[in-house]
């Protein structure tokens, strides 16, 4: 399976310019099975003024930045895991969604450990789906989840051979990499992170996207603001 990690700048409502650029750069590199995109990096994670609530840049599933990147799957005959700032029944989810080439209903995913600042965001009711993509089993968890998945998503990471990690990391030190490469190796898969980069703001934790394998090699790191395309080798079933 080909996947490729684009690390996208910190932005702040304009999905449509980000998109944009995501649409440029697939058209400009290889072709990939899969594309992860970085937590809320589509309607921004924070504002320059620091302003976290995400709540007026929420939208259903047929809502217009929904809909686009079920068409950029579709474009790029790829499956597209985006962020979707969720508004269903109510509630709002900080949400990561799967979009298949072929246009299936989307795999979606619903944050299920909100960190502090997200008090717009409901904490997700499930836990992570787990799906699978040219033979490899794949399930997702969202940056403030990392704390939280030893114990509460283990059947999921069991039966997974990649975890998808999307993230807007911001913590100092940055410990997300001995984070990762220890569920790598507990769990015998590998970990596919995209997080945001220095853009309209900067924070520690920035950058430093990576492809972790299952014995805890770092197999690949993306420049700042650049891209990972990798080819995860076939695996026997758990």
């Amino acid at each position: 399976m080909r996947v490729a990690v684009l690390e996208l700048a910190a932005t702040w409502g304009e999905p449509t310019r980000v998109l944009a650029e995501v649409d440029a750069r697939l058209a400009a590199g290889p072709p990939t099975d899969l594309v992860l995109l970085p937590e809320a990096s589509l309607h921004g994670y924070v504002s320059a003024e620091l302003a976290f609530d995400l709540a007026p840049f929420a939208e259903p599933l047929t809502g217009p930045t929904a809909q686009a990147c079920a068409a950029l799957a579709a474009r790029h005959g790829t499956h597209l895991v985006a962020p979707l700032v969720l508004a269903e029944d109510g509630a709002l989810s900080n949400a990561m969604v799967t979009y298949d080439p072929a246009g299936a209903p989307p795999t979606v995913y619903r944050k299920r450990h909100p960190w502090l600042p997200e008090t717009w965001a409901t904490p997700g009711p499930r836990p992570p789906p787990v799906f699978a993509v040219r033979g490899h089993v794949l399930t997702i968890a969202i940056c403030y989840d990392v704390h939280f998945l030893a114990e509460d998503a283990v059947a999921e990471l069991t039966a997974a051979d990649v975890l998808l990690f999307p993230s807007a990391w911001v913590e100092r030190p940055d410990h997300r990499a001995e984070h990762l490469i220890a569920l790598a190796r507990q769990f015998d898969l590998h970990v596919v992170n995209a997080n945001w980069a220095p853009g309209v703001v900067h924070m520690y934790g920035q950058g430093n996207s990576c492809v972790i394998g299952p014995d805890g090699t770092v197999l690949a790191q993306a420049p700042r603001g650049g891209r990972i395309d990798i080819a995860l080798p076939a695996r026997a079933p758990k």
